[in-house]
């Protein structure tokens, strides 16, 4: 090969550089919010996050949302559930072939005129934006239940996380402006007691405690409910270490029922 066969060769390859490593960047947000390197629910890292403050729409949930908004617009909720998987499978009866929360749904919730308006993988950006587009209109709810942020984690700052949820309040504020808030602490995670995320958590929980007025917003922090004494998170709670399963459904409903009644009155 001579030398002008060698230059062109080289060129050409310094030619395609740039988009070999574009190809091989994540575009910004990642797979999308709350798609992390962990597959769908967004635990772990991956590429740039949307601002967890700034309303997203996510083109994967689209067909949901509109199904949440016809259900908005049939106007018979006095109860509503908001929130990314955790609270979405508290509405299905399987998961993969184990049980979830559906049976403990129809028992204690859905007599109150429940809706569940959560999403596998969503995030507070995706819920803001949903808020903000029909899922609130043509229904007056008595109470809404929020407990969002663990798709965000690892993904955005705490405090982005924190302002996110306080963004979704102030919708519920001001297009439901006659219903009661019920903001939970995002539940633990991991089997380990010392896990980093623990801590995560607890701070994240700290801050948003100081959302609630306890006159229109109240908050509770359950999480205490699901671990052992030793501070562990067993597989029969959450078989995964973030979903509960069915007995971890009723632990959370066991938790939540007497404060939803009374907030309902």
């Amino acid at each position: 090969m001579n030398r002008k066969s060698m230059c062109l060769i080289l060129l050409l390859a310094l030619s395609l550089l740039p988009a070999m490593l574009v190809a091989q960047t994540p575009a910004a947000g990642g797979q999308g919010p709350g798609r992390g390197a962990f597959g769908r629910g967004g635990r772990g890292p991956a590429g740039v996050a949307t601002p967890a403050n700034v309303p997203f729409r996510n083109e994967r949930t689209e067909g949901r949302h509109q199904t949440f908004v016809e259900i908005a617009q049939a106007g018979d909720i006095d109860l509503l559930f908001v929130g990314d998987s955790i609270t979405d499978w508290f509405y299905w009866p399987f998961r993969n072939g184990e049980a979830t929360g559906g049976e403990v749904w129809e028992a204690n919730f859905a007599p109150l005129r429940a809706a569940n308006f959560a999403i596998a993988g969503d995030t507070t950006q995706g819920v803001l934006w949903r808020m903000q587009n029909g899922e609130l209109e043509e229904f007056e709810a008595k109470l809404i239940v929020l407990m969002l942020g663990t798709n965000n984690i690892n993904r955005n700052p705490n405090g982005e996380i924190i302002d996110g949820n306080r963004l979704i309040i102030e919708e519920f504020r001001n297009r439901q402006p006659q219903a009661k808030v019920l903001l939970l602490g995002i539940f633990p995670r991991n089997a380990d007691a010392n896990a980093p995320v623990r801590e995560t958590i607890r701070e994240i929980n700290s801050e948003l405690e100081k959302l609630a007025d306890n006159e229109q917003v109240f908050y509770m922090d359950i999480g205490d409910e699901f671990l052992a004494a030793d501070g562990t998170l067993t597989t029969e709670v959450m078989g995964d270490g973030l979903h509960p399963t069915a007995m971890g459904y009723q632990i959370w409903a066991d938790a939540i029922m007497p404060a939803v009644q009374d907030l309902m009155q």
